[in-house]
């Protein structure tokens, strides 16, 4: 694949960048090299290698679902930099 000027430009756009003089010419040259490396890796031979799903043979192992309280509620309004008796105050956000 050639990275001609045209596709930094599209690139640059696309990512609100300004590439200009040197800056262009280093993307273009990264770019080159990242296209070269991928180049490289499709000339690995895959042909009998089963394609990786997971990376253990272990299915779906989770944890029971239980309900427990793990800290209480007054635990909970220790550390809250203001509060109102059972509730945390935080700045009104949205206008009626």
């Amino acid at each position: 694949m050639d990275i001609s000027n045209e596709l930094i430009d599209k690139l640059s756009d696309l990512a609100k960048l300004k590439l200009e003089g040197e800056e262009r010419e280093k993307m273009k040259a990264d770019l080159q090299n990242m296209v070269s490396f991928i180049d490289k890796l499709s000339e690995i031979n895959t042909e009998n290698v089963e394609p990786l799903i997971f990376m253990s043979n272990s299915v779906n192992i989770l944890r029971d679902d239980t309900v427990e309280q793990t800290i209480t509620h007054e635990e909970a309004l220790l550390n809250a930099p203001k509060k109102d008796s059972d509730y945390f105050r935080v700045p009104k956000f949205i206008d009626k």
